[in-house]
């Protein structure tokens, strides 16, 4: 489905003290001309992916005299970070994970960069098509529910360490790629630093949900192994099913028409993904461009869908912890991320690359 017009709340979140940024930067108290230790440590962490996303510029053969237009993007965005550190209030300031995000965006297309990570999402889409019949039969052959949802999940974190926006890991990325099989081995073990993990398969015996709406992350293993036969074991029980993905580009998150592209080359021609019918599977345009979300500013597409959804989940660190991860919903949600900023891990008093399953169950 196609967004148009202005953007809107999601109906089924509860917009009283909604605030979709989780780790609060600074606090009323705080001297506003004076940068805090947490806004800080954050602008620094964005400072540090400048290196691997002026590389991702200077190779888009999309765009005339990339290499010099991608300095000035490191330029012009590292003097930004500079000015925010100087004064919080510059740059349509105080920070936030938002702000941060949306001028780095705004530099790249000003720029005339439009989606500097579209190659490296085709190569990792492709490869992931390939994994996803193995993937579903490995699922399929496990005969316990409650084994096999958990096994889900398990696929769901190791599929979402495919993030290019997090510098470490596009460092590991760039040396040696990454095995879904391996990453699915090497989760941390349980309890992880949020973990419902019981309290969710418990409620999924129940078979109680008719609508699900998914809130999608990175292209790649993430959607492809991760989301899609997660999606896919709902669709199984009956539940409609939509999976909310990016209106742009913004760093390897995939957008709507990239993932309406996958669903078409993994489906059969009658029209079902791997022997399940997915008639009942809608993609539709979140209106969001960046790879975190303000679910007050959705698609009023989005939000027509959503109206009578029973479950919503928020998939990846972004979208599922960095914000909404306190979010209250007029239905079951659920958030689902690995973390993989040492800041988010902190804050959380956890461990890097830790796990987080937060389910909320809906009580009228």
């Amino acid at each position: 489905m196609e967004s148009s017009g202005e953007l809107v709340a999601l109906p089924v979140l509860v917009e009283s003290n909604y605030r979709a940024c989780t780790i609060p930067y600074r606090f009323p108290s705080d001297n506003p001309k004076k940068p805090t230790p947490t806004e800080l440590s954050w602008i620094n962490l964005f400072a540090k992916s400048i290196p691997s996303f002026r590389k991702r510029a200077e190779a888009d053969d999309t765009v005339p005299d990339a290499p010099a237009r991608a300095e000035k993007f490191a330029q012009r965005y590292a003097e930004i970070l500079d000015d925010l550190k100087k004064d919080p209030e510059s740059h349509g300031g105080p920070p936030d994970c938002i702000l941060l995000c949306q001028l780095r965006e705004q530099i790249l297309r000003e720029l005339g960069f439009k989606d500097i990570f579209k190659k490296v999402k085709e190569e990792e889409n492709a490869k992931a098509i390939s994994l996803f019949e193995g993937v579903v039969h490995h699922n399929d052959a496990i005969q316990d529910e409650a084994a096999r949802i958990e096994n889900l999940i398990r696929g769901i974190f190791a599929g979402n360490i495919f993030d290019l926006g997090s510098a470490e890991l596009a460092e590991l990325f760039a040396k040696d790629g990454m095995s879904f099989q391996a990453s699915c081995q090497n989760l941390l073990p349980r309890p992880w630093v949020i973990d419902d993990l019981d309290k969710f398969v418990l409620k999924w015996g129940r078979h109680s949900w008719r609508k699900v709406i998914i809130f999608v992350d990175n292209s790649g293993a993430d959607v492809i192994l991760g989301i899609l036969p997660f999606a896919r074991e709902l669709l199984r029980l009956g539940a409609q099913v939509v999976l909310a993905a990016n209106d742009l580009p913004s760093i390897n998150d995939v957008t709507y028409v990239e993932l309406i592209e996958i669903i078409a080359k993994l489906m059969d021609e009658n029209g079902k993904l791997l022997g399940v019918d997915a008639s009942n599977l809608l993609i539709t345009n979140s209106g969001n461009d960046l790879p975190v979300i303000d679910l007050s500013r959705v698609s009023q597409e989005l939000a027509y869908l959503a109206s009578d959804a029973d479950l919503v989940v928020m998939e990846g660190m972004g979208r599922g912890i960095e914000t909404n991860l306190y979010a209250q919903f007029k239905c079951d949600s659920l958030n689902v991320a690995m973390v993989k900023h040492p800041e988010v891990a902190q804050f959380l008093g956890g461990r890097l690359y830790d796990c987080v399953i937060k389910y909320n169950e809906f009580s009228k």
